[in-house]
């Protein structure tokens, strides 16, 4: 890069930082009728604007098909009338819920007199960084409007055209109910070092969300001066405990590793107690198959088919993201939720059991973010937990964990009042 072009890129990012900070003082303190208008109308250009979005993203799905993406990554990157309609009902469903600002969490009085409350409050300025999903456009700008953080939107490449076409519903909409366009902003160039610059900018920036594959994260991850709400993988686990329903363990299953495959919350590996390998595990494998999955297992479970390909030791700590599943057999709950901490992302894993006691020893010992009993971990997901949408998944154990909605996107502060109280 010349230096004329870094320094372009240090004032395109500097002016959005500053216009962001600016906005951030306004959007704290407006209110949630004024909000909800926003999210609202959103919803409206969303829908009446589905030609166009769709018409750029055939062209950022032809941009993706010639670059030789995965069919996980353009099935990410596509946008059709379902998943147009999905993210309008997701700002509808967000400007339902409840207004987390100004929410008193707690409050007190002293013995000298003085009442005390903790009280919600936005971070401020949240920078999101992410690759193929242009429907996170729509979702991040919306929570971070809502919990009256404004936001600076760095889409990937790959999404480029479609974001940028959802993005002019976003603004329209702030324009029509009276709120600065700069409360949510879009990084105008694919220019890798705008994310470098962004990194920097913990005047302006309070946190950072990155969503994306492990290269993106760990790089952010090294380079930020910023805090961050983060997760590397989504390597999801499922046990099938010797107390399972198997008819409800194959369909779990099934909908866990091939619903999405290339969503954080599809199921990578799966446990299977020794105990029923005999009565479970080729109908199990079966399934996958006949799904389209390929299998990978240790010994015992290619005993079982032939079929199943061995596994390496790599593959427990995979995240495939595609139509691949590890399977291993192991000797009970205690060796499962050992070898989840071990290998897996702290992410979402599950166990299928009718033992209440079996169930609440892996709920209570897997350290996850997110525990499932008898349920697909494909319900790891902000909108099926009742948050609307979600900025992302956090893995983190620091202020957020699990799906990032509304209220993980505020802070608090104490608010206290006195009648002329001195300290002795």
């Amino acid at each position: 890069m010349t230096a004329q072009a870094a320094q372009d890129i240090k004032a395109i990012m500097t002016e959005l930082g500053e216009q962001a900070k600016a906005a951030s003082h306004i959007l704290s303190v407006a209110p949630t009728e004024q909000k909800n208008a926003v999210l609202l109308n959103a919803a409206a250009l969303l829908r009446s604007n589905g030609a166009k979005i769709k018409a750029a993203n055939a062209k950022d799905m032809a941009a993706g098909e010639q670059k030789g993406l995965s069919a996980a990554l353009l099935d990410r990157l596509m946008l059709d009338d379902a998943r147009i309609e999905s993210m309008a009902k997701g700002m509808e469903d967000i400007a339902k819920l409840d207004d987390p600002v100004g929410v008193v969490m707690s409050e007190w009085d002293r013995p000298n007199g003085l009442e005390i409350q903790r009280v919600r409050v936005p971070l401020g300025v949240i920078g999101i960084i992410y690759e193929s999903r242009p429907n996170v456009t729509a979702d991040a700008g919306a929570l971070s409007l809502k919990s009256g953080n404004v936001a600076i939107l760095r889409g990937g490449s790959e999404s480029f055209h479609s974001s940028h076409a959802i993005m002019d519903c976003l603004s329209e909409a702030l324009e029509q109910a009276g709120l600065p366009k700069t409360c949510i902003q879009m990084i105008p160039t694919t220019d890798r070092a705008a994310v470098g610059e962004m990194l920097t900018m913990s005047d302006t920036i309070d946190v950072i969300v990155p969503r994306g594959g492990k290269g993106l994260i760990e790089r952010i991850t090294r380079d930020s001066k910023i805090p961050l709400f983060k997760h590397l993988d989504g390597i999801c686990h499922i046990y099938v405990d010797e107390a399972c329903d198997g008819e409800k363990a194959r369909k779990i299953i099934v909908n866990g590793k091939m619903r999405r495959t290339g969503v954080c919350g599809a199921t990578e590996t799966i446990l299977v107690n020794r105990k029923v390998v005999g009565s479970q595990l080729r109908d199990i494998i079966n399934d996958l198959i006949d799904a389209g999955c390929e299998v990978r297992g240790d010994g015992e479970t290619q005993a079982v088919d032939g079929r199943v390909v061995a596994a390496t030791p790599e593959d427990w700590s995979t995240e495939y993201l595609d139509a691949i599943v590890s399977i291993k057999v192991v000797a009970d709950v205690t060796e499962a939720v050992q070898h989840i901490n071990t290998y897996g992302s702290h992410h979402t894993d599950c166990i299928i059991t009718e033992d209440m006691g079996t169930a609440e020893t892996f709920l209570n010992q897997v350290d996850s973010a997110i525990c499932v009993l008898n349920a697909s971990t494909q319900f790891a997901d902000g909108g099926e937990f009742g948050m609307g949408a979600e900025i992302g998944i956090s893995t983190g154990k620091m202020h957020a964990r699990g799906p990032v909605g509304v209220e993980q996107l505020t802070s608090f502060k104490y608010k206290v009042r006195g009648n002329g109280q001195c300290r002795p």
